[in-house]
């Protein structure tokens, strides 16, 4: 009696399978070209990802400890040295900004009194004017903003490239089947696949280049428009604050 054995398919067993480096080894001059920027892209790609998010995490936990002592101090002084210890999130630039122009406004009104006023008819400090101190924490909105997506348009570009890189190798790889179909007038699975091999490996390349790209750009710009509103937040309660007590 005949007996079959049946061996299970494995890496092993296969003759020949392909692996990443045997792909990148066996295409042309132009599709390692293709192959190489898109690795380029990819691992700067990640690099980015892991700092912003490592970056952003630190600038949540900094952000939330920061209000908290700015919402239980009674003095501005106090929130001025706390300031110093946590240089990471964005609203101790806002809050230096702040009382930077508020601290410059009370020592005009200063200069302007008499020795004997104080600053004001009954003693308090005073400011000149709240609308500077709307503009100085504006500008440092800004240039937070500006800290904060830092490097994210390497990511959009990515996102927005790579796909188009991918395509433009897909495409020389086909023209590659075709060249070789014209040269052996044959159309047979073994003249054309090298060339058909091209185009999948830099259409994938591409996509593994901008996919990742694009899904952290998004989450990153989610992050940095939930720290935005967190600063205008910080805006409006230090105003109210400076208005309450020095006008």
């Amino acid at each position: 009696m005949l007996v079959t054995v049946f061996q299970p398919v494995t890496s092993e067993n296969l003759p020949g399978q392909p692996s990443i480096l045997s792909f990148f080894s066996e295409t042309g001059p132009t599709a390692k070209v293709v192959l190489g920027i898109l690795l380029f892209f990819s691992l700067v790609s990640w690099a980015i990802i892991f700092a912003k998010f490592i970056r952003l995490r630190r600038v949540s936990r900094q952000s939330e400890k920061f209000v908290a002592f700015f919402r239980k101090s009674k003095r501005f002084s106090e929130v001025n040295t706390f300031a110093g210890e946590l240089s990471d999130t964005p609203l101790t630039t806002l809050f230096k900004a702040g009382y930077a122009e508020l601290d410059a406004q009370v020592k005009a009104i200063r200069a302007e009194d008499t020795p004997a006023t104080g600053g004001g008819p009954t003693g308090k400090l005073l400011i000149k004017n709240i609308s500077g101190i709307e503009r100085a924490l504006e500008r440092a909105i800004g240039v937070e903003m500006s800290r904060l997506t830092r490097s994210m348009t390497f990511l959009a570009t990515t996102a927005a490239a790579c796909p188009f890189i991918g395509l433009f190798g897909t495409v020389w790889g086909i023209m590659q089947s075709f060249r070789a179909i014209g040269q052996t007038g044959s159309t047979s699975i073994a003249a054309v696949a090298p060339g058909i091999s091209e185009a999948l490996v830099n259409t994938a390349a591409g996509l593994a280049a901008a996919i990742p790209a694009l899904i952290f750009y998004n989450y990153f710009m989610g992050k940095v428009r939930e720290q935005r509103a967190g600063m205008e937040d910080f805006s409006l309660e230090f105003i109210n604050l400076a208005e309450r007590n020095f006008t």
